[in-house]
Protein backbone atom coordinates (compact mmCIF):
# COMPACT_ATOMS: atom_id res chain seq x y z
CA UNK A 1 0.00 0.00 0.00
CA UNK A 2 1.59 3.29 -0.67
CA UNK A 3 2.35 5.86 1.83
CA UNK A 4 0.19 9.31 1.42
CA UNK A 5 3.10 11.74 2.08
CA UNK A 6 6.72 11.55 0.24
CA UNK A 7 9.55 12.96 2.14
CA UNK A 8 12.10 14.95 -0.08
CA UNK A 9 15.36 12.83 0.76
CA UNK A 10 18.08 12.56 -1.01
CA UNK A 11 17.77 9.34 -2.52
CA UNK A 12 14.27 10.18 -3.75
CA UNK A 13 15.98 12.67 -6.27
CA UNK A 14 17.72 9.47 -7.61
CA UNK A 15 17.75 8.17 -10.75
CA UNK A 16 17.21 3.97 -11.24
CA UNK A 17 17.55 1.98 -14.20
CA UNK A 18 14.74 -1.06 -14.50
CA UNK A 19 16.34 -3.54 -16.39
CA UNK A 20 13.75 -5.99 -17.26
CA UNK A 21 11.53 -7.81 -19.65
CA UNK A 22 8.52 -8.29 -18.33
CA UNK A 23 5.78 -5.83 -19.12
CA UNK A 24 3.57 -5.93 -16.51
CA UNK A 25 6.87 -5.81 -13.70
CA UNK A 26 8.36 -3.35 -15.21
CA UNK A 27 4.92 -1.02 -14.83
CA UNK A 28 3.99 -1.92 -11.12
CA UNK A 29 7.92 -0.75 -10.54
CA UNK A 30 8.54 2.20 -12.54
CA UNK A 31 4.45 3.37 -11.02
CA UNK A 32 5.95 2.85 -7.28
CA UNK A 33 9.23 4.04 -7.82
CA UNK A 34 8.09 7.17 -9.05
CA UNK A 35 5.23 7.38 -6.69
CA UNK A 36 8.39 7.86 -4.30
CA UNK A 37 10.11 10.48 -6.14
CA UNK A 38 12.75 8.52 -7.91
CA UNK A 39 13.54 9.21 -11.41
CA UNK A 40 13.07 6.08 -13.65
CA UNK A 41 14.56 4.97 -16.85
CA UNK A 42 13.71 1.27 -18.32
CA UNK A 43 15.30 -1.45 -20.66
CA UNK A 44 14.01 -4.13 -21.88
CA UNK A 45 17.05 -6.87 -22.44
CA UNK A 46 20.44 -7.53 -21.01
CA UNK A 47 22.30 -5.14 -23.78
CA UNK A 48 19.85 -2.11 -23.89
CA UNK A 49 20.25 -2.09 -20.16
CA UNK A 50 24.10 -1.94 -20.51
CA UNK A 51 24.06 0.61 -22.64
CA UNK A 52 21.52 2.78 -20.56
CA UNK A 53 23.37 2.05 -17.52
CA UNK A 54 26.74 3.81 -19.14
CA UNK A 55 24.88 6.16 -21.51
CA UNK A 56 22.69 7.70 -19.01
CA UNK A 57 24.11 7.60 -15.72
CA UNK A 58 21.90 5.79 -13.29
CA UNK A 59 21.93 6.13 -9.77
CA UNK A 60 21.25 2.71 -9.24
CA UNK A 61 20.43 -0.67 -11.38
CA UNK A 62 17.28 -2.98 -10.65
CA UNK A 63 18.50 -6.02 -12.83
CA UNK A 64 16.75 -9.02 -13.31
CA UNK A 65 18.86 -12.01 -14.15
CA UNK A 66 16.98 -13.78 -16.60
CA UNK A 67 17.30 -11.55 -19.57
CA UNK A 68 17.04 -11.87 -23.89
CA UNK A 69 19.91 -11.33 -26.01
CA UNK A 70 22.43 -10.81 -22.47
CA UNK A 71 21.82 -12.49 -19.16
CA UNK A 72 21.48 -10.10 -16.19
CA UNK A 73 24.96 -11.77 -14.37
CA UNK A 74 26.32 -10.72 -17.75
CA UNK A 75 25.64 -7.76 -17.57
CA UNK A 76 26.71 -7.02 -13.47
CA UNK A 77 29.83 -8.70 -14.82
CA UNK A 78 30.56 -5.66 -17.31
CA UNK A 79 29.33 -2.72 -15.53
CA UNK A 80 31.38 -3.65 -12.80
CA UNK A 81 34.39 -3.77 -15.07
CA UNK A 82 33.33 -0.29 -16.77
CA UNK A 83 31.40 1.23 -13.61
CA UNK A 84 32.63 -0.20 -10.45
CA UNK A 85 30.68 1.69 -8.26
CA UNK A 86 27.12 1.61 -9.17
CA UNK A 87 25.33 -0.02 -7.08
CA UNK A 88 23.18 -3.13 -8.72
CA UNK A 89 20.22 -5.18 -7.19
CA UNK A 90 19.64 -8.15 -8.87
CA UNK A 91 16.41 -9.96 -9.28
CA UNK A 92 15.92 -14.24 -9.10
CA UNK A 93 13.16 -16.22 -9.34
CA UNK A 94 12.33 -18.58 -6.61
CA UNK A 95 15.09 -21.15 -6.20
CA UNK A 96 17.78 -19.56 -8.12
CA UNK A 97 20.25 -19.97 -5.62
CA UNK A 98 23.48 -20.31 -7.97
CA UNK A 99 22.78 -17.42 -9.52
CA UNK A 100 22.46 -15.85 -6.31
CA UNK A 101 25.79 -16.76 -5.60
CA UNK A 102 27.13 -15.88 -8.90
CA UNK A 103 25.47 -12.14 -8.73
CA UNK A 104 27.00 -11.53 -5.73
CA UNK A 105 30.56 -12.74 -6.31
CA UNK A 106 30.46 -10.60 -9.59
CA UNK A 107 29.94 -7.58 -7.54
CA UNK A 108 25.66 -7.18 -7.08
CA UNK A 109 25.06 -5.56 -3.77
CA UNK A 110 21.73 -7.19 -2.85
CA UNK A 111 19.30 -9.67 -4.57
CA UNK A 112 15.60 -9.97 -4.14
CA UNK A 113 13.86 -13.36 -4.97
CA UNK A 114 10.24 -13.40 -7.33
CA UNK A 115 7.39 -12.89 -6.28
CA UNK A 116 8.83 -10.10 -3.87
CA UNK A 117 6.97 -7.30 -1.92
CA UNK A 118 7.41 -3.98 -3.33
CA UNK A 119 7.85 -2.70 -0.13
CA UNK A 120 11.47 -4.67 0.71
CA UNK A 121 12.37 -4.09 -2.62
CA UNK A 122 11.86 -0.02 -1.52
CA UNK A 123 13.31 -0.28 1.27
CA UNK A 124 16.48 -2.20 0.27
CA UNK A 125 16.81 0.07 -2.98
CA UNK A 126 16.86 3.47 0.25
CA UNK A 127 19.58 1.33 1.97
CA UNK A 128 21.55 1.39 -0.82
CA UNK A 129 21.56 4.62 -1.98
CA UNK A 130 21.92 6.04 1.33
CA UNK A 131 25.20 4.57 1.94
CA UNK A 132 26.49 5.45 -1.27
CA UNK A 133 25.41 8.85 -0.59
CA UNK A 134 27.00 8.83 2.45
CA UNK A 135 30.33 7.73 1.40
CA UNK A 136 33.61 8.41 3.61
CA UNK A 137 32.80 11.16 6.20
CA UNK A 138 36.41 12.73 7.04
CA UNK A 139 38.88 10.30 5.36
CA UNK A 140 39.54 10.48 1.42
CA UNK A 141 42.71 9.06 1.46
CA UNK A 142 44.34 5.87 3.53
CA UNK A 143 47.74 4.68 3.09
CA UNK A 144 49.09 1.42 4.76
CA UNK A 145 52.32 -0.21 3.20
CA UNK A 146 53.18 0.68 -0.39
CA UNK A 147 49.39 0.99 -1.17
CA UNK A 148 47.39 4.06 -1.35
CA UNK A 149 43.86 3.93 -0.94
CA UNK A 150 41.84 7.38 -2.76
CA UNK A 151 38.48 6.76 -0.94
CA UNK A 152 36.65 9.35 -2.94
CA UNK A 153 37.39 8.32 -6.67
CA UNK A 154 37.40 5.04 -5.39
CA UNK A 155 40.92 3.74 -6.72
CA UNK A 156 43.88 1.77 -5.15
CA UNK A 157 47.40 2.35 -6.41
CA UNK A 158 50.11 -0.24 -5.40
CA UNK A 159 53.87 0.42 -5.55
CA UNK A 160 52.85 3.38 -8.27
CA UNK A 161 50.42 0.78 -10.49
CA UNK A 162 46.36 1.73 -10.41
CA UNK A 163 45.10 -1.92 -9.53
CA UNK A 164 41.51 -3.31 -10.85
CA UNK A 165 39.52 -3.34 -7.64
CA UNK A 166 36.10 -4.81 -7.84
CA UNK A 167 32.98 -2.43 -6.60
CA UNK A 168 32.33 -5.21 -3.37
CA UNK A 169 35.93 -5.43 -2.88
CA UNK A 170 36.89 -1.87 -2.35
CA UNK A 171 33.59 -1.78 -0.27
CA UNK A 172 34.85 -4.18 2.21
CA UNK A 173 38.34 -2.14 1.88
CA UNK A 174 36.69 0.56 2.68
CA UNK A 175 34.46 -1.21 5.84
CA UNK A 176 37.99 -2.26 6.96
CA UNK A 177 39.77 0.70 6.86
CA UNK A 178 36.84 2.11 8.57
CA UNK A 179 37.07 -0.39 11.27
CA UNK A 180 40.90 -0.37 11.74
CA UNK A 181 41.84 -2.82 14.24
CA UNK A 182 38.35 -4.13 14.79
CA UNK A 183 37.21 -7.72 14.70
CA UNK A 184 34.51 -7.85 12.34
CA UNK A 185 33.03 -11.18 12.34
CA UNK A 186 31.63 -12.72 8.74
CA UNK A 187 28.28 -12.38 9.92
CA UNK A 188 28.72 -8.14 10.36
CA UNK A 189 30.58 -7.80 7.14
CA UNK A 190 27.90 -9.98 4.67
CA UNK A 191 24.95 -7.45 6.93
CA UNK A 192 27.06 -4.11 6.53
CA UNK A 193 29.05 -4.77 3.42
CA UNK A 194 26.44 -6.64 0.79
CA UNK A 195 23.78 -5.18 2.95
CA UNK A 196 21.71 -7.96 4.47
CA UNK A 197 22.07 -10.92 7.39
CA UNK A 198 20.51 -13.58 6.15
CA UNK A 199 22.79 -15.23 3.43
CA UNK A 200 23.24 -19.01 3.88
CA UNK A 201 27.03 -18.91 3.62
CA UNK A 202 30.04 -17.02 4.51
CA UNK A 203 32.19 -18.03 1.31
CA UNK A 204 31.18 -15.00 -0.38
CA UNK A 205 33.10 -13.28 2.33
CA UNK A 206 36.21 -15.74 2.82
CA UNK A 207 36.42 -15.13 -1.43
CA UNK A 208 36.54 -11.35 -1.01
CA UNK A 209 38.78 -11.15 1.69
CA UNK A 210 41.48 -13.59 -0.52
CA UNK A 211 41.02 -11.21 -3.61
CA UNK A 212 42.02 -8.16 -1.31
CA UNK A 213 45.03 -10.23 0.04
CA UNK A 214 46.57 -11.18 -3.73
CA UNK A 215 46.16 -8.00 -4.71
CA UNK A 216 47.35 -5.98 -1.52
CA UNK A 217 49.75 -8.01 0.66
CA UNK A 218 53.54 -8.05 0.12
CA UNK A 219 52.40 -11.78 1.14
CA UNK A 220 49.21 -13.17 0.58
CA UNK A 221 49.72 -16.50 2.16
CA UNK A 222 51.34 -14.65 5.30
CA UNK A 223 49.33 -11.42 5.31
CA UNK A 224 50.24 -8.28 7.28
CA UNK A 225 46.96 -6.37 6.96
CA UNK A 226 44.18 -8.27 6.48
CA UNK A 227 44.57 -10.88 9.37
CA UNK A 228 42.18 -13.90 10.30
CA UNK A 229 40.64 -14.34 13.61
CA UNK A 230 40.62 -17.90 14.33
CA UNK A 231 36.84 -18.66 15.16
CA UNK A 232 35.48 -15.10 14.79
CA UNK A 233 36.56 -13.42 11.26
CA UNK A 234 38.96 -10.64 10.18
CA UNK A 235 40.60 -7.54 11.31
CA UNK A 236 42.71 -4.66 9.40
CA UNK A 237 45.86 -3.84 10.73
CA UNK A 238 47.07 -1.41 8.20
Amino acid sequence: MKTQEKTKTIEQAAKILIVEDEPNMVAGLRDNFEFEGYKVITAGDGIEGLQKALDESPDLVVLDVMMPRMSGLEVCKQLRAKRATLPIIMLTARGQEVDKVVGLELGADDYVTKPFSIRELLARVKAILRRAAAGPKNQEHHSFGDVEVDLRRCRVVKSGKVLDVSSKEFELLKYFISHSGETLSRDRLLEDVWGYDNFPTTRTVDTHLVRLRQKLEPDPEQPQYFLTVHGTGYRFVG
